[in-house]
């Protein structure tokens, strides 16, 4: 599970996620990449069960790059407590993913298994995306 190794500090505020990403929308590594339409936190679970989709479906050959890391703590109260008594316990760490950025890339594979692998891994995620290919791609 992903996870940053030490933080400044231990829990953090709720934020909003407001416009378009800033950077990290174009392709920067792979020749495929899976693109977010909507903003949402993105789970270290959800991340974890799309790379484990896309390798799968791969048949591990050719190189994947995780292009967003959970860096977010996630706080939670038990069930059926009463308000107040302070902020709850981290539960989990999650990514803050905007509208634009390439979350996953994908290269040394055909287009066909692209499509299929960056589709389950998709399925896996909790937003709208969309598949993009580079722009200087030719099918050899």
């Amino acid at each position: 599970m992903l996870q940053p190794k030490r933080t400044k500090h231990r829990k953090a505020h709720k934020g909003r996620i407001k416009g378009d990403a800033k950077r990290g929308a174009t392709l920067a590594f792979g020749t495929f990449g899976l693109k977010s339409l909507e903003p949402k936190w993105i789970t270290n679970r959800q991340i974890e069960a799309a790379r484990q989709a896309m390798t799968r479906h791969m048949k591990r050959e050719g190189s994947v790059w995780i292009r967003i890391f959970p860096d977010k703590p996630i706080t939670a109260k038990p069930a059926e407590v009463r308000m107040g008594k302070g902020k709850g316990n981290l539960e989990y760490y999650a990514a803050v993913v905007h509208p634009g950025r390439i979350m996953f890339e994908i290269s040394g594979v055909s287009l066909e298994v692209a499509k299929g692998a960056l589709s389950l891994a998709a399925q896996k995620l909790p937003i709208a995306t969309k598949i993009v290919v580079r722009r200087d791609y030719a099918e050899a």
